[in-house]
C-alpha cells in the first residue's frame, strides 16, 4: 500500500518547445525544476505517475546534515536554507521544521566514529554535539534501553514527505514551470550529436537541455542511449504509527529502529539499514562494481530473484519511440511492505519506550531506494551526449538533500556558478573503471 500523498493536478498542454525538460517528478526533478524556473528559463516537468509518487513520499522524513558523508555535507546545509525557503515561496506547508535529529548507540567504536565526524562537520559549518550518557538520559527521560551516548543536530529537521514534493511543485508551478502527470518520457531525439527533443507518450518537447531525475529508473532510461549509469535497486519498509505520546520532537535514530515525529501526532517508523536488493539483469551486469558494498551492508539485505528478473530480461533495453515504453506499463512503483520489519521495529520501539506501549501501526508502505555503487548520488553532464544531464542515485539521502540537490542541478544545466563543488557528484566517476567503494560513515 502507498503512502498518503497530496496530489496536483496537471497542466492540460504540452509545451512544442522549452529551454529544459527535467524527466521525473520526485523531489530532486521538481526542486531543480523550480530553480531552472527562477534563473528565468522555460521549464516542463514531465512524470510517468504523479508527483511524489515513488520514493520522494515513501522516505523517512528527515532534513539531515548529521552523519552524512564529508561529500554530501555541504548539500545539506545548503538543503536546510533552502527546505525553508522554498516552503515560504509555496505558501503551502511541506511540513518543514527545524527540530533536530538524535542518534542513540550502545558502541564505543561507534561513539567514537561521531565524535571524529563531529570534527570534521565543525570544519564545515554544521555544529552537533557528541552526548554522555546522562546527557542522552535528560534528552530521553522515559528511555529504558542503555546507552554509550549520542550525537545531537539541533539545527537539523524533518518534513513531511506526503506534504512537501506537492508543496515544492506550487512553488515551481508560481515561477512558470508546466507539469505533466502520467506522461511519460520515452526516450531523447538528437541532431548533431546533442539533445534535440525528448519524445513522450503524449507528444514531442523540443529542447536543448534534458535533465533526467528519474530516481529508480534512470538507469534503464539512460540503457536506451547507450549510457552507463551503475544503479542498484533496494526495496525498503517504511510505515507510520498512530497518534502517541511525545518522546522526540524530532528524528531518533538507534542501531536498531528510528522514527520520526509526524505533524499527526503520530511516528514514521522504519529499521536502520535494512532493505530487499532486486537481483536484476541490470545488478548482475554491475555486479563487480556493486560488490564492495553489498560486502558492507550485506547483514541487513535480503536477496530477491523471481519474476521480476524475467520480466526486464524480456523487455530489452532497444524499444521503439513510437510504441509504449517500460515507463508506461508501471506508473508508480509500488513494492509490497516487509511486515516482519515493521512487526520487529514496533516491539523494539515499545520496548525502549513504555510511554508509547499502547502505539499501533496505522499503516505500512514499501518503496524502492536507487544506490550508486559509493552511495553518493549523480548530479552531471553527461559528456558524451551533450545536453543530457543526470540527478539521480540519491541511495536514500535524496529527500533531504532535494532542495539543494536541484539547485546544483540546475547550475550545471545552466552553466552557472555551482551551488556547491560539483566534482564528488560526477558521472564519470561512474565509467571510469574505478572500483567504488561506499562512503558514507554511518
Amino acid at each position: 500500500m502507498s503512502p498518503p500523498l497530496n496530489r496536483i493536478n496537471s497542466d492540460d498542454r504540452l509545451p512544442a518547445q522549452v529551454d529544459v525538460v527535467v524527466i521525473g517528478g520526485g523531489v530532486i526533478g521538481v526542486s531543480a525544476a523550480y530553480h531552472l524556473a527562477k534563473k528565468g528559463h522555460s521549464v516542463a516537468l514531465v512524470e510517468k505517475g504523479h508527483v511524489g509518487g515513488e520514493q520522494s513520499s515513501r522516505n523517512w522524513g528527515w532534513c539531515r546534515q548529521q552523519g552524512r558523508a564529508r561529500e554530501e555535507i555541504p548539500l545539506a546545509r545548503e538543503a536546510l536554507r533552502l527546505w525553508e525557503d522554498m516552503q515560504n515561496d509555496a505558501g503551502v506547508d511541506a511540513g518543514f521544521r527545524r527540530t533536530g535529529v538524535l542518534f542513540l548507540t550502545k558502541s564505543k567504536d561507534e561513539l567514537a566514529s561521531w565524535e571524529r565526524w563531529a570534527a570534521v562537520a565543525r570544519e564545515m559549518q554544521v555544529h552537533s554535539t557528541v552526548l554522555t550518557p546522562a546527557e542522552v538520559a535528560e534528552r530521553m527521560p522515559g528511555n529504558t534501553d542503555t546507552w554509550v551516548g549520542g550525537l545531537h543536530t539541533p539545527s537539523d529537521g524533518r518534513a513531511e514527505p506526503s506534504m512537501a514534493v506537492p508543496a515544492l511543485a506550487t512553488a515551481a508551478r508560481k515561477h512558470g514551470v508546466t507539469i505533466h502527470q502520467g506522461c511519460a518520457a520515452r526516450g531523447l531525439e538528437t541532431t548533431g550529436g546533442r539533445v534535440s527533443a525528448v519524445v513522450t507518450e503524449k507528444g514531442t518537447i523540443r529542447t536543448q537541455s534534458v535533465l533526467l531525475s528519474g530516481g529508480a529508473w534512470s538507469s534503464l532510461f539512460c540503457r536506451r542511449h547507450g549510457i552507463e549509469l551503475p544503479i542498484g535497486l533496494v526495496n525498503a519498509t517504511a510505515c507510520r504509527t498512530a497518534p502517541g505520546p511525545e518522546i522526540t520532537a524530532g528524528a531518533l535514530g538507534t542501531d536498531f529502529y528510528c522514527i520520526r515525529r509526524r505533524l499527526d501526532g503520530g511516528y514514521t517508523l522504519a529499521l536502520r539499514n535494512r532493505g530487499t536488493v532486486e537481483l536484476s539483469p541490470d545488478l548482475l551486469r554491475y555486479a563487480w562494481t556493486f560488490w564492495p558494498t553489498y560486502l558492507h551492508r550485506k547483514n541487513g539485505l535480503k536477496l530477491s530473484f523471481g519474476k521480476s528478473f524475467f520480466d526486464q530480461l524480456m523487455r530489452g533495453t532497444s524499444w521503439s519511440f513510437d510504441k509504449p515504453s517500460p515507463f508506461e506499463t508501471e506508473r508508480v512503483r509500488d513494492p509490497a511492505p516487509d511486515m516482519s520489519l515493521v512487526n520487529s521495529a514496533l516491539a523494539a520501539l515499545i520496548k525502549a519506550n513504555p510511554d508509547l506501549k499502547d502505539i499501533e501501526i496505522a499503516e505500512a508502505w514499501g518503496g524502492t531506494i536507487d544506490c550508486t555503487p559509493d552511495t553518493i548520488p549523480v548530479i552531471s553532464p553527461v559528456d558524451a551526449l551533450p545536453g543530457f544531464f543526470l540527478a539521480t542515485g540519491f541511495s536514500g539521502h535524496g529527500f533531504g538533500i532535494g532542495p539543494a540537490a536541484g539547485k546544483l542541478a540546475a547550475d550545471i544545466v545552466t552553466g552557472t556558478t555551482p551551488l556547491v563543488d560539483p566534482e564528488p557528484y560526477s558521472h564519470k566517476r561512474m565509467i571510469d573503471g574505478r572500483r567504488l567503494a561506499p562512503v558514507s560513515p554511518f
